[in-house]
């Protein structure tokens, strides 16, 4: 199950895959480019990991945990605009992994998420 941040960045714990929530992508509009991490890089929860350019915005894009990139998702790239509302799980940016994993504790689950938006 998933796992997302304040910020509309959720997280698969058994596979490590990351991306931005649907909601995000909502918000961004039509996506022209994204800048994604390299493979091999080291983040810390909360650090700026990749940027997302839209027709309305450039977006930073937060670590949700501490860990180590091992793959990028290349396909995004490419074809930055297969980030979309109705794909965004398939359209994760990368793959981390862990530090350890007592942070994904710290993040919300699906229902936790769903009350947060809609106090937006």
């Amino acid at each position: 199950m998933e796992k997302y941040t304040a910020s509309h960045e959720w997280i698969d714990p058994e596979t490590g895959k990351f991306g931005i929530t649907a909601y995000a992508i909502s918000q961004l509009g039509e996506i022209s480019f994204i800048d994604l991490p390299a493979v091999g890089t080291t983040v810390k929860k909360g650090d700026i990991i990749a940027t997302i350019e839209s027709v309305k915005t450039v977006s930073e894009i937060y670590a949700p945990i501490s860990g180590k990139i091992t793959t990028i998702n290349k396909d995004l790239q490419n074809s930055p605009s297969l980030l979309t509302v109705g794909n965004w799980k398939k359209a994760y940016l990368a793959i981390i992994k862990p530090e350890n994993n007592t942070e994904y504790e710290l993040l919300k689950n699906k229902s936790e998420y769903e009350k947060f938006l809609d106090k937006l």
